[in-house]
């Protein structure tokens, strides 16, 4: 696996599922027989037992977790020779189930407009139904990308090679995207799975996807750390939000850090502004929900709280100049060899042309893909 070979033994553990087990989501088969009716918890998830066979062929052998839509087991697909495979189980309300639906058209028409899997969106196999519950089964992938951050970079991220190929990956993911009018709506490193041997990536989670013409204005669209600031200020928005949540998502893979930890839109706003200076008055007068966070005059009012009152400060900033480095926040206090040092000079640029606060001056993804930092190997 030549790609992480400055860091062989980067990856070189076995990954135990057994960890992120989550008791009271599932159970075993030897459980009292009286309760076997009982299908659901109160909050409508499926209450799955370790052995049960799911739609005559899936037998559950293993829990990986669950999200606010669904719940997810690991089963063996008799029908398929035993393959190992992912079984999202929608939650049993109508909201989730009609979400459930939405995942289901995107995932076939991603799939359907992908017939030799080059573009890095997980691949469904097929849906049906459980106990009143809409199942999705999909090919079975080893982690997620915070996983991975968390056992073989925390706080410190991930070799430079390793990150280069994931980065190549997610810009095609977006190409697919893009060609199918779709937005994931949510990119962040929970919702990217990669490979028993890490190297293969594929971007899942298609719950809040949308059609690009349905961009609803709403303040909290993605992930908070991972979202546009379009997104924040209200304004119409495309493809550029997906690949702001990309490029955050990169610059975490090789600082371990999260590169904007706002704890509200508003220091959102400020964190970007930092790192990129004032946001456009052009941009702004196009932003429905500009008041929150400007005046008439288009001074940005940062919003703290006070560490001694407690109290709500407003600080009225007529100007922000950048102050924060990328290639410094990139880079810390690391000594790097010259060829990993021109590659994260490479990253900074391709980082500062995709986060770009006005969209519109944003890198296209063919831009993006044909980066230095993407077409040169280390």
């Amino acid at each position: 696996m030549d790609m992480f070979s400055e860091n062989a033994d980067m990856f070189s553990e076995n990954y135990d599922v057994s960890k992120f087990l989550r008791i009271g989501k599932f159970s075993f088969t030897n459980e009292n027989p009286a309760l076997t009716d009982n299908w659901d918890d109160a909050e409508g998830y499926y209450r799955v037992r370790i052995g049960e066979t799911l739609d005559k062929r899936y037998t559950v052998y293993g829990y990986t977790g669950h999200g606010v839509f669904s719940n997810v087991v690991r089963a063996r697909d008799a029908a398929r020779g035993n393959q190992e495979i992912a079984i999202k189980i929608i939650r049993n309300n109508e909201m989730m189930h009609k979400t459930g639906l939405k995942e289901l058209e995107y995932l076939r028409k991603l799939n359907d407009a992908d017939p030799d899997d080059k573009f890095h969106c997980l691949r469904l196999y097929r849906s049906f139904f459980h106990k009143n519950h809409l199942c999705l089964a999909f090919e079975s992938l080893s982690m997620n990308l915070r996983e991975v951050l968390k056992k073989y970079g925390k706080d410190i991220g991930l070799h430079i090679k390793a990150v280069r190929s994931y980065s190549q990956q997610l810009f095609l993911a977006l190409k697919l995207l893009k060609r199918t009018s779709i937005l994931h709506g949510d990119i962040k490193p929970d919702n990217i799975l990669v490979n028993e041997s890490k190297v293969l990536l594929k971007l899942c989670d298609f719950g809040s996807a949308s059609h690009v013409s349905e961009n609803d204005i709403t303040p909290y669209l993605v992930s908070r750390f991972y979202r546009a600031p379009e997104i924040i200020l209200g304004k119409g928005y495309d493809h550029g939000i997906d690949m702001w949540s990309v490029a955050t998502t990169i610059f975490e893979l090789y600082t371990g850090r999260i590169m904007f930890p706002g704890q509200s839109n508003n220091e959102m706003l400020k964190f970007m502004m930092d790192l990129k200076g004032k946001i456009p008055n052009k941009l702004l007068r196009k932003s429905v929900l500009k008041d929150q966070h400007f005046d008439a005059n288009y001074n940005f009012l940062y919003r703290e709280v006070d560490k001694v009152t407690i109290r709500e400060k407003v600080t009225v900033l007529s100007s922000i100049s950048p102050s924060k480095d990328l290639l410094a926040e990139l880079i810390g206090y690391q000594r790097l060899p010259d060829d990993q040092l021109r590659k994260v000079t490479q990253l900074k640029d391709l980082l500062e042309k995709t986060l770009m606060l006005d969209p519109s001056k944003r890198f296209s993804i063919s831009q993006a893909l044909n980066h230095p930092f993407i077409q040169e190997k280390i």
